[in-house]
């Protein structure tokens, strides 16, 4: 896919948008016992945003969530999913825009179509933080990893808001979005696997109401032994089995 490498292509007004609506991209990955998202940093400047853009008339919401992530953050091939519309008036200040691209040599006339209101559709996706190498097509605009709960001091318009959604939606669907897997390496240990779940949740969670619930889910396939100690010590490793998955037709709800 060829992508445009300058701001000044990106907000060229004869492009055939979707007029008013847009879409923003929250990508959540999971390393060092941290729930990390991925933010850009436009070109020039000091603030972060979210991978996010606008939509072709000729596309589908899909399709332009996976252009545009790929776009910005060089992802392919990645499983969204929509959790939320944001439709706030004042969600964006035009002005923050007019900064940016000036900040990129760009002066857009006061009728351009950036300063115009738009409903955002937001995505998220879990992907395996360690087979992820961010990087975007767009000249001078980096992108990279941070702590959830430890994030940039400056966000563009109302992206901040859009992560908290975002993660209260992971959250709730914890147990019932089998995407979370996603999250960790193919093989794992049962406290690797509570390690996120209580980050993601940012609390703490019993080790034996943890383990009996996971098992007894009938979604893990149970592997050698972690070798790091003596054999005594050493814990199972498991992996998230698909094909059990589907035959258990899992449902069920984390209860501690």
């Amino acid at each position: 896919m060829e992508h445009t490498t300058e701001y000044k292509d990106l907000v060229n007004q004869n492009q055939d948008f979707l007029p008013g609506i847009s879409i923003d991209c929250v990508i959540f990955g999971f390393h060092e016992n941290q729930l990390k998202v991925l933010l850009i940093k436009f070109g020039n400047t000091q603030i972060y945003s979210l991978p996010g853009g606008f939509i072709y008339k000729e596309e589908s919401l899909d399709e332009a969530a996976n252009r545009i992530l790929d776009h910005r953050t060089g992802i392919e091939d990645t499983y969204l999913e929509q959790f939320y519309i944001f439709g706030d008036p004042k969600r964006v200040n035009p002005e923050e825009h007019r900064w940016i691209m000036q900040k990129n040599g760009i002066d857009l006339p006061s009728d351009h179509f950036l300063f115009n209101r738009h409903i955002t559709v937001g995505y998220y996706a879990l992907v395996d933080f360690t087979k992820i190498q961010p990087h975007s097509y767009l000249n001078h605009e980096e992108s990279g990893w941070f702590d959830i709960y430890d994030l940039p001091e400056t966000i563009a318009f109302d992206h901040r808001d859009i992560l908290t959604k975002a993660l209260n939606s992971l959250r709730l669907l914890l147990d019932h979005k089998l995407a979370v897997f996603n999250l960790m390496p193919e093989t794992f240990t049962m406290g690797e696997l509570q390690s996120l779940y209580e980050t993601i949740l940012n609390k703490k969670l019993l080790r034996a109401n943890f383990q009996r619930k996971m098992l007894s889910l009938g979604i893990l396939e149970r592997l050698d032994k972690k070798w790091g100690g003596g054999a005594h010590k050493a814990p199972y490793l498991y992996r998230f089995d698909s094909q059990k998955a589907e035959a258990n037709k899992f449902s069920n709800q984390f209860e501690e």
